[in-house]
């Protein structure tokens, strides 16, 4: 199954869970079982990656919420902005931020309305820019070198 089903497999299933917190296994065993939009391998990492860290990745998001409260986005743009952000900071694969932010925009452009998908960019784009800048700015720091201070 391609990367691109298997996110828009387990966006369906986490706003199923979205409307039954707590139901994430019964909602990926029933995907298999019908066999329709079916979470694989890839789609039950990010859900369970989703599940574990969804309060930290809330705690990422609201702060970039311009004029915007947490309870108040629509629950597509949500759903889409938790997986994406699980995968980013959360995630075991190493897929491109680039690559994460384009496959949430294409769902919330498919599943959301018709200016939600600008909102989600904007949240998504601004964690991975601050995220880069403090990685750049770790980076910096390792590969500085050592002072006479440092050696002391």
């Amino acid at each position: 199954m391609k990367r691109r089903t298997a996110r828009e497999n387990a966006f369906i299933a986490a706003f199923e869970e979205s409307f039954r917190p707590g139901s994430m296994e019964e909602i990926i065993a029933y995907s298999r079982e019908a066999g329709e939009l079916e979470v694989d391998a890839f789609g039950e990492t990010l859900l369970t990656g989703l599940v574990l860290h969804r309060e930290e990745a809330d705690k990422l998001i609201e702060p970039k919420l311009k004029n915007w409260k947490m309870n108040r986005i629509p629950r597509v743009c949500l759903v889409a902005l938790e997986l994406a952000v699980t995968e980013m900071f959360f995630g075991a694969e190493e897929d491109l931020d680039s690559v994460i932010i384009n496959e949430a925009v294409e769902l919330v452009k498919k599943f959301g309305g018709e200016e939600d998908y600008q909102f989600v960019n904007g949240v998504l784009g601004s964690l991975a820019r601050e995220r880069s800048g403090a990685e750049q700015a770790q980076e910096t720091a390792e590969a500085a070198p050592l002072t006479e201070e440092d050696r002391a």
